[in-house]
């Protein structure tokens, strides 16, 4: 088995805020869909991230660190979330990809449940 990294990107694209019925429906078939992973024991780890207005940025400078504000990009979207798995092999790890990506709702504005856009998913051996 090799493992992959799933990587959920999400965008920073203006759009109405989810009902709390929305969102429980969201969580459900997130829910749902790690179950799944869970049963073919093929999720190692997932993770939601804070909003990219939260991120610190920590890097060397003159042999000491510092701790910024950032990152800064000029993006439309971002790394919403992650899912590190195990697969058999690429095909497997996609498939896993296309469910990530089908599962969570979405509408007009690719998005799924609360900073996790279904409109892309990325593939990586880790």
């Amino acid at each position: 088995m090799s493992q992959y990294l799933l990587a959920v990107y999400s965008s920073d694209e203006p759009r109405e805020p989810m009902t709390p019925e929305a969102m429980q429906a969201g969580w459900a078939l997130i829910a749902a869909l790690e179950a799944e992973m869970h049963a073919e024991n093929a999720l190692l780890f997932s993770a939601r991230l804070l909003d990219p207005a939260r991120a610190k940025v920590v890097q060397p400078r003159r042999r000491m660190v510092k701790t910024t504000d950032g990152p800064f990009a000029e993006t439309k979207e971002h790394l919403g979330g992650f899912y590190i798995i195990d697969a058999r092999d690429l095909d497997e790890a996609l498939a896993w990809a296309q469910k990530v990506t089908t599962r969570a709702p979405s509408s007009p504005t690719p998005r799924g449940a609360p900073g996790i856009s279904t409109g892309a998913v990325r593939s990586a051996p880790v």
